[in-house]
């Protein structure tokens, strides 16, 4: 049996459903062939039901608040199965919303396993099914890369997925990998009363962030009594009654931590085994496959997007990249891959991080002039009110021009905040400009609007 359409797509994660959505609103034939959960692993097993899971926690969290209250709290009765429950219910009520926009769109679904076997030609589960298409769009995702030593079993040593999927709260985590991962991990089993002991290869949580608001979030976890061991490395592991005694090196001496679970966190790797790239001659590079600014392959009519790519690995990027996939194939002007510089990242533990752009190593190390402002939180009348006071507003601008080179937001609410920071900067906005912007009083936005004053030597409040 053959079927034709304009547009395959194989996946439907948030960069598949995105393209071939869009690819349908331009009037193409579209299909999406998809092997497992429609959503991917953002919807069913990552940010959606982590940020239910987060958001449980943080409730969980304010129980010291209510009984400075006066109000009794009984937690002998608590049930970690209902906060799992609870993630999988909205990850089951998001899936179905996209499997909803995909029929309103007309989308074929295949629940099928995808085989690239020709440039225009895709074989079903291996057998004599074929879809063929005059352009196919790869968004296969990525999985959990492992740690030698550490191969994950999803029972003792695990991955997110894993972590997603327990039912119980184990008494105490190692964390290997103090990225978004990691840190949104170490945030919910805390706050549920875990042990928690992150250990980082790096010099710092969330290397790829801002050193100064990244020291800060270490300085609140360290307050928390979150064990934090930075420039380590997990060498070894081994069972040792109930608990699993991890190994870890640390500048040529060798100590020993132990935990119920580990938890590996050390990034991602792209899927793009086993889809039939690599009888086609399509170019790939340490497994991404390669493409250009319009998310075209080495192949004419062939597309890569999301984290099989060497793009950042984050949803709303592949949800662009599909996007940018569609509108190219459909003969639309569409603007071509998005600016690293202009792309935000959040981090949802509590106190959140939030940011985009260049750091001040970044700044430095391209030989740009640059100036900081920073603002805290403890300076807030708004933070102060709702007792939310750590963290800091941080904007690196160039220092002739004064526009917008990054910001870096730790403290509540930072993952919706830095939106503000970032439109000013695509806009071409400078300092001045956020700086004389009324906002509303009191507010977290302030924070923004008094580290834009802070730069430009005019604070009122620090």
């Amino acid at each position: 049996m053959e079927f034709h359409y304009d547009v395959a797509v194989i996946g439907s994660g948030p960069g598949g459903y995105v393209a071939a959505i869009r690819a349908s609103q331009l009037g193409l034939k579209t299909a999406v062939i998809e092997k497992s959960e429609v959503g991917g692993v953002c919807a069913n097993w990552g940010c959606i039901p982590s940020k239910a899971i987060i958001n449980q926690a943080k409730i969980y969290a304010t129980i010291p608040v209510l009984e400075h209250m006066g109000i009794t709290a009984d937690k002998t009765h608590f049930d970690y199965e209902a906060v799992y429950r609870q993630s999988r219910a909205a990850a089951e009520r998001l899936s179905k919303g996209i499997l909803f926009l995909l029929k309103k769109n007309k989308i074929d679904l295949l629940p099928q396993i995808a085989k690239i076997t020709g440039t225009h030609e895709i074989q079903l589960n291996d057998t004599t099914d074929v879809v063929t298409a005059k352009h196919i769009i790869i968004a296969t995702g990525s999985h959990p890369k492992e740690i030698p030593g550490f191969t994950i079993d999803e029972e003792n040593i695990l991955s997110s997925t894993g972590m997603l999927k327990l039912k119980k709260l184990p008494k105490s985590v190692i964390i290997l990998g103090a990225g978004a991962i990691g840190l949104e991990f170490a945030y919910i089993l805390h706050s549920f009363g875990a042990k928690v002991i992150i250990v980082e290869m790096l010099e710092s949580l969330f290397p790829a962030g801002d050193e100064e608001t990244c020291k800060g979030l270490q300085r609140v976890f360290k307050k928390k009594k979150i064990e934090i061991f930075l420039r380590c490395m997990a060498v070894e592991q081994k069972r040792k009654e109930s608990l699993i005694e991890v190994t870890v090196e640390k500048e040529g001496k060798l100590f020993k931590i132990a935990a119920e679970k580990i938890l590996v966190s050390a990034g991602r790797s792209p899927n793009s085994k086993g889809i039939g790239i690599e009888n086609l001659g399509l170019k790939t590079e340490k497994g991404f496959i390669v493409t250009d600014e319009n998310c075209k392959t080495t192949i004419e009519n062939i597309f890569a997007i999301g984290d099989v790519i060497n793009t950042p690995q984050l949803a709303h990027v592949a949800s662009r990249e599909g996007e940018i996939a569609a509108e190219y194939i459909a003969g639309h002007k569409a603007e071509s891959r998005t600016n690293n510089d202009e792309i935000p990242y959040g981090i949802y533990c509590e106190p959140q991080l939030g940011g985009f752009g260049m750091t001040e190593k970044e700044a430095a190390k391209r030989d740009i002039p640059f100036e900081k402002a920073v603002f805290p939180y403890r300076a807030s009348g708004k933070a102060v009110a709702v007792n939310d006071i750590e963290g800091m507003v941080k904007i690196i601008f160039d220092k002739g021009t004064e526009k917008i080179l990054g910001a870096h937001i730790l403290g509540a609410e930072a993952t919706e905040l830095i939106h503000e920071a970032l439109l000013a900067k695509k806009s071409g906005l400078r300092v001045k400009d956020l700086a004389s912007m009324i906002h509303a009083h009191p507010t977290l936005s302030e924070n923004i609007m008094e580290a834009a004053r802070a730069g430009e030597g005019r604070a009122v409040h620090i």
